[in-house]
Protein backbone atom coordinates (compact mmCIF):
# COMPACT_ATOMS: atom_id res chain seq x y z
CA UNK A 1 0.00 0.00 0.00
CA UNK A 2 2.65 2.53 1.05
CA UNK A 3 4.88 1.62 -1.89
CA UNK A 4 2.04 2.23 -4.34
CA UNK A 5 1.21 5.57 -2.68
CA UNK A 6 4.79 6.82 -2.90
CA UNK A 7 5.13 5.35 -6.38
CA UNK A 8 2.02 7.16 -7.60
CA UNK A 9 3.36 10.48 -6.30
CA UNK A 10 6.70 10.00 -8.04
CA UNK A 11 5.19 8.61 -11.26
CA UNK A 12 2.79 11.54 -11.62
CA UNK A 13 5.45 14.10 -10.77
CA UNK A 14 8.22 12.74 -13.01
CA UNK A 15 6.93 10.24 -15.55
CA UNK A 16 3.56 11.80 -16.40
CA UNK A 17 4.92 15.31 -16.46
CA UNK A 18 8.16 14.41 -18.23
CA UNK A 19 6.36 12.42 -20.91
CA UNK A 20 3.90 15.28 -21.40
CA UNK A 21 6.76 17.74 -21.92
CA UNK A 22 8.44 15.32 -24.33
CA UNK A 23 5.34 14.53 -26.40
CA UNK A 24 4.22 18.14 -26.50
CA UNK A 25 7.70 19.40 -27.28
CA UNK A 26 8.11 17.04 -30.23
CA UNK A 27 5.09 18.70 -31.87
CA UNK A 28 5.45 22.28 -30.61
CA UNK A 29 8.78 24.13 -30.49
CA UNK A 30 8.23 25.81 -27.11
CA UNK A 31 5.24 25.42 -24.82
CA UNK A 32 4.10 27.66 -21.99
CA UNK A 33 2.11 26.97 -18.85
CA UNK A 34 1.06 28.79 -15.69
CA UNK A 35 4.21 28.97 -13.60
CA UNK A 36 2.39 30.15 -10.48
CA UNK A 37 0.07 27.16 -10.40
CA UNK A 38 2.93 24.72 -11.02
CA UNK A 39 5.07 26.21 -8.26
CA UNK A 40 2.20 26.16 -5.77
CA UNK A 41 1.60 22.48 -6.53
CA UNK A 42 5.33 21.80 -6.17
CA UNK A 43 5.25 23.62 -2.83
CA UNK A 44 2.41 21.38 -1.65
CA UNK A 45 4.45 18.34 -2.65
CA UNK A 46 7.42 19.63 -0.69
CA UNK A 47 5.21 20.02 2.37
CA UNK A 48 4.05 16.42 1.94
CA UNK A 49 7.67 15.28 1.62
CA UNK A 50 8.52 16.94 4.93
CA UNK A 51 5.48 15.29 6.54
CA UNK A 52 6.71 11.90 5.32
CA UNK A 53 10.30 12.47 6.40
CA UNK A 54 9.59 13.39 10.02
CA UNK A 55 7.81 10.17 11.12
CA UNK A 56 10.35 8.06 9.25
CA UNK A 57 13.21 9.91 10.95
CA UNK A 58 11.89 9.49 14.50
CA UNK A 59 10.64 5.91 14.20
CA UNK A 60 13.97 4.21 14.95
CA UNK A 61 12.86 2.69 18.22
CA UNK A 62 10.54 -0.31 18.25
CA UNK A 63 9.26 0.30 21.77
CA UNK A 64 5.58 0.64 22.55
CA UNK A 65 6.13 4.26 23.57
CA UNK A 66 7.74 5.05 20.22
CA UNK A 67 4.97 3.26 18.32
CA UNK A 68 2.30 5.24 20.15
CA UNK A 69 4.17 8.48 19.49
CA UNK A 70 4.51 7.74 15.78
CA UNK A 71 0.82 6.90 15.59
CA UNK A 72 -0.20 10.15 17.26
CA UNK A 73 2.24 12.10 15.11
CA UNK A 74 0.89 10.49 11.93
CA UNK A 75 -2.69 11.40 12.87
CA UNK A 76 -1.72 14.99 13.65
CA UNK A 77 0.25 15.35 10.41
CA UNK A 78 -2.61 13.82 8.43
CA UNK A 79 -5.00 16.45 9.77
CA UNK A 80 -2.55 19.24 8.91
CA UNK A 81 -2.07 17.91 5.38
CA UNK A 82 -5.81 17.63 4.74
CA UNK A 83 -6.37 21.17 6.05
CA UNK A 84 -3.57 22.48 3.82
CA UNK A 85 -4.98 20.68 0.80
CA UNK A 86 -8.41 22.18 1.48
CA UNK A 87 -6.97 25.68 1.80
CA UNK A 88 -5.02 25.18 -1.41
CA UNK A 89 -8.21 24.17 -3.22
CA UNK A 90 -9.88 27.28 -1.83
CA UNK A 91 -7.14 29.67 -2.97
CA UNK A 92 -7.02 28.43 -6.56
CA UNK A 93 -10.61 29.00 -7.75
CA UNK A 94 -11.73 31.50 -5.10
CA UNK A 95 -9.35 33.99 -3.51
CA UNK A 96 -6.61 34.17 -6.15
CA UNK A 97 -8.14 32.67 -9.27
CA UNK A 98 -6.52 35.30 -11.52
CA UNK A 99 -3.09 33.87 -10.67
CA UNK A 100 -4.08 30.33 -11.62
CA UNK A 101 -5.84 31.02 -14.92
CA UNK A 102 -4.66 28.87 -17.79
CA UNK A 103 -3.45 30.32 -21.03
CA UNK A 104 -6.25 30.96 -23.51
CA UNK A 105 -5.77 29.41 -26.95
CA UNK A 106 -7.40 30.58 -30.12
CA UNK A 107 -8.91 27.13 -30.61
CA UNK A 108 -10.87 27.58 -27.37
CA UNK A 109 -13.06 30.29 -28.85
CA UNK A 110 -16.45 29.14 -29.97
CA UNK A 111 -16.20 25.72 -28.32
CA UNK A 112 -19.38 24.58 -26.56
CA UNK A 113 -19.20 24.52 -22.76
CA UNK A 114 -20.91 22.13 -20.37
CA UNK A 115 -22.95 23.19 -17.38
CA UNK A 116 -21.41 22.75 -13.93
CA UNK A 117 -23.88 20.02 -12.99
CA UNK A 118 -23.28 18.02 -16.15
CA UNK A 119 -19.52 18.40 -15.82
CA UNK A 120 -19.46 17.22 -12.19
CA UNK A 121 -21.82 14.32 -12.91
CA UNK A 122 -19.74 13.17 -15.86
CA UNK A 123 -16.54 13.52 -13.87
CA UNK A 124 -17.95 11.50 -10.97
CA UNK A 125 -19.19 8.72 -13.25
CA UNK A 126 -15.96 8.49 -15.20
CA UNK A 127 -13.92 8.52 -11.98
CA UNK A 128 -15.87 5.56 -10.58
CA UNK A 129 -15.49 3.58 -13.80
CA UNK A 130 -11.79 4.32 -14.06
CA UNK A 131 -11.24 3.37 -10.41
CA UNK A 132 -13.04 0.05 -10.92
CA UNK A 133 -11.20 -0.84 -14.11
CA UNK A 134 -7.84 0.28 -12.67
CA UNK A 135 -8.32 -1.85 -9.55
CA UNK A 136 -8.99 -4.99 -11.60
CA UNK A 137 -6.18 -4.21 -14.01
CA UNK A 138 -3.68 -3.44 -11.25
CA UNK A 139 -4.31 -6.74 -9.49
CA UNK A 140 -3.77 -8.67 -12.72
CA UNK A 141 -0.61 -6.77 -13.62
CA UNK A 142 0.79 -7.12 -10.10
CA UNK A 143 0.44 -10.90 -10.20
CA UNK A 144 1.98 -11.06 -13.66
CA UNK A 145 4.91 -8.89 -12.59
CA UNK A 146 5.63 -11.10 -9.60
CA UNK A 147 5.52 -14.15 -11.89
CA UNK A 148 8.26 -12.58 -14.01
CA UNK A 149 10.48 -12.23 -10.93
CA UNK A 150 10.20 -8.49 -10.40
CA UNK A 151 11.01 -7.30 -6.88
CA UNK A 152 8.08 -6.28 -4.64
CA UNK A 153 9.52 -2.77 -4.40
CA UNK A 154 9.57 -2.42 -8.20
CA UNK A 155 6.07 -3.84 -8.58
CA UNK A 156 4.53 -1.57 -5.94
CA UNK A 157 6.50 1.58 -6.70
CA UNK A 158 6.65 1.42 -10.51
CA UNK A 159 4.31 -1.12 -12.10
CA UNK A 160 1.24 -0.55 -9.93
CA UNK A 161 1.71 3.24 -9.99
CA UNK A 162 2.01 3.42 -13.78
CA UNK A 163 -0.89 1.07 -14.47
CA UNK A 164 -3.13 2.72 -11.87
CA UNK A 165 -2.55 6.16 -13.38
CA UNK A 166 -2.91 5.12 -17.02
CA UNK A 167 -6.18 7.01 -17.56
CA UNK A 168 -4.83 10.27 -16.11
CA UNK A 169 -1.65 9.90 -18.13
CA UNK A 170 -3.61 9.49 -21.37
CA UNK A 171 -5.44 12.76 -20.65
CA UNK A 172 -2.20 14.57 -19.78
CA UNK A 173 -0.44 13.34 -22.91
CA UNK A 174 -3.38 14.30 -25.11
CA UNK A 175 -3.44 17.79 -23.62
CA UNK A 176 0.28 18.27 -24.22
CA UNK A 177 -0.01 17.23 -27.86
CA UNK A 178 -2.81 19.79 -28.29
CA UNK A 179 -0.58 22.52 -26.81
CA UNK A 180 -2.66 22.64 -23.62
CA UNK A 181 0.27 22.22 -21.28
CA UNK A 182 -1.57 23.88 -18.40
CA UNK A 183 -3.95 20.93 -18.45
CA UNK A 184 -1.12 18.39 -18.50
CA UNK A 185 0.82 20.07 -15.70
CA UNK A 186 -2.36 20.47 -13.66
CA UNK A 187 -3.20 16.78 -14.00
CA UNK A 188 0.33 15.62 -13.17
CA UNK A 189 1.11 17.84 -10.20
CA UNK A 190 -2.51 18.05 -9.06
CA UNK A 191 -2.77 14.26 -8.89
CA UNK A 192 0.49 14.03 -6.96
CA UNK A 193 -0.62 16.68 -4.48
CA UNK A 194 -4.02 15.02 -4.09
CA UNK A 195 -2.45 11.65 -3.25
CA UNK A 196 0.15 13.13 -0.89
CA UNK A 197 -2.03 15.64 0.94
CA UNK A 198 -5.45 14.02 0.81
CA UNK A 199 -5.53 10.33 -0.12
CA UNK A 200 -2.68 9.17 2.13
CA UNK A 201 -3.82 11.21 5.19
CA UNK A 202 -7.42 10.05 4.76
CA UNK A 203 -6.22 6.43 4.65
CA UNK A 204 -4.34 7.02 7.90
CA UNK A 205 -7.45 8.39 9.62
CA UNK A 206 -9.77 5.73 8.21
CA UNK A 207 -7.39 2.97 9.31
CA UNK A 208 -8.33 3.73 12.91
CA UNK A 209 -11.96 2.99 12.06
CA UNK A 210 -12.10 0.21 9.48
CA UNK A 211 -8.62 -1.36 9.25
CA UNK A 212 -7.37 -4.25 11.42
CA UNK A 213 -4.30 -2.21 12.41
CA UNK A 214 -3.77 1.58 12.27
CA UNK A 215 -1.71 2.95 9.41
CA UNK A 216 1.05 5.52 9.97
CA UNK A 217 3.11 7.82 7.77
CA UNK A 218 6.36 5.89 8.25
CA UNK A 219 7.57 5.01 4.76
CA UNK A 220 10.64 3.08 3.62
CA UNK A 221 13.55 5.60 3.70
CA UNK A 222 14.32 5.00 0.03
CA UNK A 223 10.75 5.86 -0.93
CA UNK A 224 10.84 9.05 1.13
CA UNK A 225 14.10 10.08 -0.56
CA UNK A 226 12.64 9.46 -4.02
CA UNK A 227 9.54 11.50 -3.23
CA UNK A 228 11.73 14.36 -2.01
CA UNK A 229 14.00 14.22 -5.06
CA UNK A 230 10.99 14.08 -7.38
CA UNK A 231 9.60 17.18 -5.66
CA UNK A 232 12.90 19.03 -5.99
CA UNK A 233 13.07 18.06 -9.67
CA UNK A 234 9.55 19.37 -10.21
CA UNK A 235 10.47 22.62 -8.47
CA UNK A 236 13.58 23.12 -10.60
CA UNK A 237 11.85 22.61 -13.93
CA UNK A 238 8.94 24.96 -13.14
CA UNK A 239 11.04 28.11 -12.73
CA UNK A 240 10.53 29.43 -16.25
CA UNK A 241 6.95 28.46 -17.11
CA UNK A 242 8.25 27.30 -20.50
CA UNK A 243 9.05 23.81 -21.68
CA UNK A 244 10.78 21.98 -24.51
CA UNK A 245 11.06 18.29 -25.27
CA UNK A 246 14.48 18.04 -23.60
CA UNK A 247 13.06 19.21 -20.26
CA UNK A 248 10.79 16.19 -20.45
CA UNK A 249 13.76 13.96 -21.13
CA UNK A 250 15.47 15.20 -17.96
CA UNK A 251 12.44 14.38 -15.81
CA UNK A 252 12.09 10.96 -17.43
CA UNK A 253 15.76 10.18 -16.81
CA UNK A 254 15.37 10.89 -13.10
CA UNK A 255 12.41 8.50 -13.05
CA UNK A 256 14.41 5.91 -15.00
CA UNK A 257 17.16 6.08 -12.36
CA UNK A 258 14.61 5.33 -9.64
CA UNK A 259 13.04 2.49 -11.64
CA UNK A 260 16.39 0.88 -12.45
CA UNK A 261 17.44 1.05 -8.80
CA UNK A 262 14.25 -0.62 -7.61
CA UNK A 263 14.40 -3.27 -10.34
CA UNK A 264 17.92 -4.31 -9.31
CA UNK A 265 17.36 -3.86 -5.59
CA UNK A 266 17.61 -7.11 -3.58
CA UNK A 267 14.18 -7.99 -2.06
CA UNK A 268 15.51 -7.96 1.50
CA UNK A 269 16.74 -4.37 1.09
CA UNK A 270 13.22 -3.01 0.49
Amino acid sequence: MKASIAGAIVANTLFMRGASFLLGGLKHHVQQYNRTNARVQAGLLFLASVALMIPSAVSGSESATSAAFVGQLSVGLSVLLIVTYGLGMLSSPKTHKELFAAAVHDSDEGEPSWSTGLTLSTLAGVTLLVALVSEIFVESVQKAAETFGMTPAFVGFVVVALVGGAAEMASAFSGARKDRLDLSVGIALGSSAQIALFVAPVLVLLSYVIAPTPMDLVFWPGAVMMVLLATLTATLITNSGRSTWFVGVLALMVYAIFAMTLYLLPPQAS
